[in-house]
């Protein structure tokens, strides 16, 4: 099976094929804990996650490394703003963010370093900048990277030096040589926090941490990176300025992935325009399972407006999925499909995400096995529920058991009192077997209002959750 990835580097449509080849290694972008993630932080977690499953299916090792920003700017004006500690603010806003992971059914990376963790390598990746000629030092104990002295500085954007006027994503400040110059360490004051360097205390930059982190868990030269397209510069540029001119200009990262951006009522979306939806939020409303399928639903690359009415679909579709194995389920139980058929099935299925990630055309492709399974004879449909189980995995979909996913909360703080559920049935049963409609009707329609909704088949009532009481 061949893996192809647009690779932003070259723009272009590239086969993947790694260093080693028994051992990928992987980054991406993590978030900066200073507030809840919103749903454009959470497009990259999901799309990376499937590029992540894709991986481990393809090759035995996967070294998968998403950092944590637990020390910028914004996170000192956030304490600021919320008169709490830094280290509250981080603390709060990491585990924040687990935990909204772990709703999207996002897989832990191999490992996930602190930016605070990793302050020597900083120092010494910095200090080998100095070294080499590629950085200096101001009168305000700065240390900024030179990029006149790379010449390659714009590869990844498709910018030059001439282009980039002073304002541009750029800090400017007097003390630069060049407005494009960044900041690797700067002074901190008596009271933000600080660690001690050959250039007096202070913290590092931004970009630098990403190269140091990586550097350390990955080595000089990795295999893919990825991130959001707002990332591309200066972000990513820098990093990889730095990481070559570090490593004496060996090549930093092989592939570059950057996903599209998620509008708001068609505007991007941002923390600083306060234009955004936290996933905590739609939490409150939608299972994660349903988010992550909205997410998946459009291409990476692809620019997603986000809105109520592609959140309704995806829950809709999903249902769809799940009730076909509900429905299945006990006709598959006591057989095991052919390894060879269901091998020469699953691959048929998941090739849109060999092609780049293709996720909509993948959904497309599982809902047809959906439809094959309920159109399949008993013997035959083991080996389409196998498939379509499995080919949703890749995707980060339909690991739930299907009674499960109807029965649940959208909120994973609240629980159904199920005993309650299933006494009402018992009610129902009785009242229908008595003749007693009118009450059956009742006790339905009193479930309904709860937002439960009943289903009378062969094999006796089932019941699923709707999302929201009708009451």
């Amino acid at each position: 099976m061949t893996l192809k990835l647009y690779n932003t580097l070259n723009q272009t449509l590239e086969v993947f094929k790694p260093q080693l080849a028994d051992k990928v290694t992987f980054y991406v972008c993590g978030p900066t804990v200073y507030n809840f993630i919103h749903i454009g932080n959470a497009r990259p977690a999901v799309i990376f996650d499937v590029l992540f499953r894709t991986l481990k299916n393809l090759y035995p090792k996967v070294v998968y490394v998403r950092n944590i920003t637990d020390i910028d700017d914004k996170i000192l004006a956030a304490a600021t703003t919320e008169k709490t500690s830094i280290d509250q603010i981080t603390q709060r806003y990491t585990q924040a963010y687990r935990a909204d992971m772990q709703a999207l059914n996002i897989l832990a990376p191999t490992v996930e370093p602190l930016a605070t963790d990793h302050i020597p390598e900083i120092i010494a990746m910095i200090e080998q900048l100095l070294s080499n000629g590629h950085a200096y030092t101001t009168d305000c104990n700065h240390v900024l990277f030179d990029v006149t002295s790379y010449d390659r500085y714009g590869q990844l954007s498709n910018r030059t030096l001439a282009e980039l006027q002073a304002g541009v994503r750029v800090e400017v400040a007097d003390y630069k040589r060049h407005p494009a110059d960044f900041v690797l360490w700067k002074p901190s004051s008596k009271e933000q926090p600080g660690w001690d360097s050959p250039w007096g205390r202070g913290r590092p930059g931004w970009h630098i941490e990403c190269s140091a982190m990586i550097k350390k868990h990955l080595g000089e030269t990795i295999d893919l990176h990825g991130g959001g397209q707002d990332l591309i510069f200066p972000h990513h540029e820098n990093e990889i300025a730095q990481s070559e001119c570090c490593c004496t200009n060996k090549p930093f990262v092989r592939y570059w992935l950057h996903n599209g951006y998620i509008t708001l009522n068609e505007e991007k979306m941002s923390k600083s325009l306060g234009n955004f939806v936290t996933v905590r939020q739609l939490l409150e409303q939608h299972k994660g399972e349903v988010i992550r399928y909205a997410l998946l639903s459009s291409h990476y690359r692809s620019p997603l407006n986000w809105n109520d009415e592609q959140l309704t679909q995806a829950k809709n579709n999903l249902d769809r999925l799940y009730q076909t194995l509900r429905d299945a389920e006990q006709k598959v139980q006591a057989q095991t499909p052919n390894p060879t058929q269901v091998h020469t099935l699953t691959q048929a299925t998941v090739a849109p995400i060999l092609e780049d990630l293709n996720t909509p055309q993948t959904l497309t492709h599982l809902h047809q096995l959906a439809h094959q399974l309920c159109t399949a004879s008993d013997k035959e449909k083991p080996l389409y529920a196998t498939v379509l189980k499995h080919c949703g995995n890749w995707l980060g979909l339909l690991a739930q058991n299907p009674e499960h996913y109807f029965q649940s909360y959208n909120d994973a703080s609240n629980t159904i009192d199920t005993s309650w559920i299933e006494t009402k049935i018992q009610e129902r049963l009785q009242a229908r077997q008595n003749k007693n409609y009118q009450k059956a009707d009742t006790i339905r329609n009193e479930l309904l209002s709860q937002g439960i909704e009943l289903e009378d088949t062969a094999t006796g009532t089932r019941w699923r959750y709707l999302g929201t009481s009708t009451k």
